[in-house]
């Protein structure tokens, strides 16, 4: 029986020290030009116990820039600053992979280059919001903008954006990345059977033309950084960020699954939790619908490893989705936040400190971010 502190070897090329992985979290932190800087480095660092951190959803490039203070990977100077995090992670004795984002029609048209509208698999607007500048140039939550259906050569110029940005990460220092295909966002758009109603090669009915953007950024990944050095991130069933509901998921989820396991992708990190309905501010949820039989069969046509994300909270729960025997590691998010030393909380029954809130997104430096102490007891 698998525990939840045993080792893993991910890709046959990445070792972990525990099965517990650090998820990606949003916490809008970064310096002037969303540099990552030394305060990130410490918060990471902070958190090295992880068996594997999954860093915050980073930006491939100026026309994913959907929430204000998020970091990015695209110039040198953000470059430069994610090589702070990645060496105190390292000196720490943790693992860590870089989260490649895209917002698509996720955005505000303050946060864009020269203001102008959001890239969209096509024209329909999210009835969602987002973190951005206000007509005043202060720092609120908005509606995002009207999107610009993306042409079909922009398309595929944003496989060879997220190629670079591999190469980018890879200069960083990081051990991996992850392609972020979940919760609303572009590879989610162009997936939605019901939001993607594009007639080119990237759109439609087909399955194939749905999921071609992420498998081929994917194929791009897997042939910079290795096969065990990428993962890919989905969430079946999830309502975020004004994503319509699909009737085909359950189609997409296992033809993608089987195609990423045809390229040899290190895991595949599912979310199905209680998601927000309209953004992270809001406490009005709804849960997805992932059941164990359908995850058996992600799992028959998925050989890599399988993060399991969404809820858990405590050491009984993380093992009990483990004895399943159809997942390999566990995702915490927000426990994480409070936490810092959340793996050595969880394998010795130490109580967890819960944050505020409050301080999830906010430019008060190391409030509610670094602050955090290890457990006293120990």
């Amino acid at each position: 029986m698998i525990d939840l502190f045993d080792s893993l070897l991910v890709g046959g090329t990445v070792p972990l020290k525990n099965r517990i992985v650090m998820a990606p979290m949003t916490r809008t932190r970064t310096s002037e030009g969303d540099v990552p800087n030394a305060l990130m480095a410490t918060y990471y660092g902070q958190r090295a116990s992880a068996g594997l951190i999954v860093a915050e959803a980073t930006d491939v490039a100026p026309s994913s820039n959907g929430y204000a203070m998020t970091p990015g990977i695209y110039t040198q100077a953000q470059q430069q600053g994610w090589r702070l995090v990645t060496d105190e992670v390292h000196k720490k004795g943790g693992t860590i992979f870089l989260q490649l984002w895209h917002v698509g029609r996720m955005a505000h048209p303050s946060l864009m280059p020269n203001g102008e509208a959001p890239w969209g698999v096509t024209e329909e607007r999210a009835e969602s919001q987002v973190f951005a500048h206000g007509p005043d140039g202060k720092l609120g939550h908005f509606p995002a903008g009207q999107p610009r259906r993306l042409r079909t050569d922009e398309v595929l110029a944003l496989v060879g954006t997220f190629t670079q940005d591999c190469i980018n990460a890879r200069v960083a220092g990081f051990d991996g990345v992850e392609i972020h295909g979940a919760n609303g966002y572009l590879f989610e758009q162009f997936m939605n059977s019901v939001l993607n109603t594009r007639t080119d090669c990237y759109g439609g009915a087909s399955v194939e033309n749905r999921t071609r953007f992420l498998l081929e950024v994917v194929e791009a990944a897997v042939r910079e950084l290795g096969p065990g050095r990428v993962g890919v991130r989905l969430s079946p069933f999830g309502r975020f960020n004004g994503i319509p509901a699909d009737p085909l998921t359950e189609q997409t989820l296992l033809y993608v699954a089987e195609q990423l396991g045809r390229l040899g992708v290190a895991y595949l990190h599912l979310v199905y939790e209680l998601m927000p309905l309209a953004n992270m501010e809001v406490a009005e949820f709804q849960s997805s619908h992932l059941d164990h039989a359908l995850l058996a069969e992600v799992r028959a046509v998925f050989p890599g490893t399988i993060i399991w994300c969404g809820g858990f909270t405590d050491r009984e729960g993380a093992q009990d989705a483990l004895d399943t025997g159809l997942v390999d590691l566990i995702g915490f998010g927000r426990p994480y936040i409070g936490n810092p030393d959340l793996a050595e909380r969880l394998k010795y029954g130490w109580p967890l400190m819960e944050a505020d809130r409050s301080t999830y997104y906010t430019r008060r430096g190391e409030v509610g971010y670094t602050d955090f102490a290890e457990y006293a007891g120990r």
